[in-house]
């Protein structure tokens, strides 16, 4: 019969916000564990010292390393997974010896804390049970005396080892946060406050609940003062009303119309890579007070103070387009972002469609140029575009299938290289098949076809296959396709069309 293990948490500080449950556990338990620093005494074990039994078996599990500096061949990372593995096994000893082991858990055990490792270690292998505890977040806002979130707030918790363009980026995008993890990373944390336009409303809160506790504004802090037991709270009131929206509150932020001439950019932020956006693209951001677009569009802009966000969906383009037009009405410095070239399938088609309404007679538009989807697969391969060639989007959203298809049959006919966008989706999956059926017909089977997918991008992936041979089920929403022209060529160096085109 082997024991029970228990991940325990014991709250953030105050051993009066231990659960009833969590008490009763502590002092049935024959082995109490409880991780430490090097040289330090273990918060977790301050906290429920009291309730220990007399006879009770302690093992404090020491961590090897905690900023990040090791000699471990395996790194912080490998270091780590070696102490929990070595863990494990101590307290796997007492389990099968049929002792119950609890583990002490600060806060709660599986809200940034060591047991989940165990847990991962040892669920499996013994009746384990876990006991929430009281998070440090819900002491520091109560410390601090701030509602956090409010009706449909939305609540974010954030690390702040996270990248700072990062950090900052999301805490412009949500209404209220909560920033675990400072320390050393403090300054960051300040400065991504900062570019959200947030700092002013940002509350520090020094180890809550316990004796020592404080709190002041974060501005406030001394970086070189702030320890590992403090966070930072950010509150939904904090927004003032400045708050990332989606198109359908327009009207709660253009409240009159602006006296000089507006102008309303329209910009492609490029495929993917920073690198990939154009200078000019990177300075019209750097200038305007609002940016527009599909969700992970926008998040691709890096936040800065004074800048607002508004994320919405991907099929409301023109209600998007409406949005950032009455922005600039308003008078606001507006910029709506797609990826790639906004110009080819992205949202300055959409801004010119909503732009024929007589209201925005006064709105000047200013697409600006970005590397498009197909430039950047097509460089990935070589040169398969360097003749004439067409581009088409199998998306039926907003055309019917059999227009499509006639298009396809037409550009197979005229023997053009054929760039393929939106090949296929979760709820659109027979359409590559169609159209690699429809080209066949005119088209040899060992015609050239690249499948592009990601390109730019961490899990970049390119491959040359033939009409033939493509694999219909293997393509998603993420790849464009390059069918090649008759002409088209794989040589050693890469896939390639003539200029020419010899007499008939």
């Amino acid at each position: 019969m082997t024991g029970r293990f228990y991940g325990v948490g014991v709250g953030p500080g105050d051993p009066e916000l231990i659960t009833r449950k969590a008490a009763r556990l502590i002092e049935q338990a024959d082995v109490v564990a409880f991780h430490a620093g090097v040289g330090k005494a273990s918060n977790a074990r301050r906290i429920a010292a009291e309730l220990f039994p007399a006879d009770v078996i302690e093992e404090q599990l020491t961590y090897p390393v905690t900023t990040g500096a090791t000699q471990h061949p395996g790194g912080y990372a490998g270091a780590l997974a070696e102490f929990y593995e070595e863990s494990a096994a101590r307290l796997a000893v007492h389990l099968d010896a049929g002792r119950d082991v609890v583990l002490l858990a600060e806060g709660d055990p599986l809200f940034y804390g060591s047991f989940m490792y165990m847990h991962d270690r040892l669920a499996d292998r013994f009746p384990t049970e876990v006991v929430p505890g009281v998070p440090a977040f819900v002491a520091a806002t109560a410390a601090a005396a701030r509602p956090l979130v409010r009706q449909t707030d939305v609540l974010t918790v954030l690390p702040g080892t996270m990248p700072e363009s990062e950090l900052a980026r999301r805490l412009a995008d949500t209404d209220a946060a909560i920033i675990m993890k400072l320390g050393r990373t403090f300054p960051a944390v300040r400065r991504a406050l900062a570019a959200a336009g947030r700092l002013d409303h940002a509350v520090y809160v020094e180890r809550a609940s316990m004796p020592e506790e404080r709190w002041l504004p974060a501005a406030d802090v001394e970086a070189g003062s702030v320890p590992y037991f403090s966070l930072i709270v950010v509150t939904g009131d904090s927004r003032n009303g400045l708050r990332s929206r989606s198109v359908d509150v327009a009207a709660e932020v253009v409240t009159e119309v602006a006296a000089s001439a507006p102008e309303l950019f329209v910009v492609g932020l490029g495929p993917g890579p920073a690198g990939w956006t154009t200078p000019e693209v990177t300075k019209a951001l750097a200038e305007v007070e609002h940016v527009v677009g599909y969700g992970p569009y926008v998040a691709r802009v890096p936040q800065r103070a004074g800048l607002t966000r508004h994320s919405s969906g991907n099929t409301v383009e023109v209600d998007r387009a409406r949005f950032a037009l009455d922005l600039a009405r308003a008078g606001n410095k507006v910029a709506v972002v797609s990826g790639g070239d906004a110009g080819v399938f992205g949202m300055a088609a959409a801004v010119f469609e909503a732009a024929e309404d007589a209201a925005y007679a006064d709105v000047s538009i200013r697409v600006l140029p970005g590397v498009s989807a197909v430039q950047a697969v097509a460089a990935r391969a070589g040169a398969p575009i360097g003749a004439d060639f067409a581009v088409v989007s199998l998306s039926d959203r907003l055309k019917p299938w059999a227009v499509v298809e006639r298009r396809l049959r037409a550009i197979a006919e005229a023997d053009l290289v054929l760039a393929i966008y939106n090949p296929a989706s979760r709820s659109r999956t027979e359409q590559v098949a169609t159209a690699q059926r429809v080209l066949l017909e005119h088209r040899k089977p060992d015609t050239v076809v690249i499948v592009g997918r990601d390109v730019g991008r961490a899990e970049e992936s390119l491959r040359v296959t033939t009409l033939a041979e493509l694999d219909p089920a293997s393509i998603d929403m993420k790849c464009l396709l390059i069918v090649g022209a008759e002409s088209t060529r794989l040589s050693p160096a890469g896939v390639w069309t003539p200029r020419y085109v010899e007499g008939e």
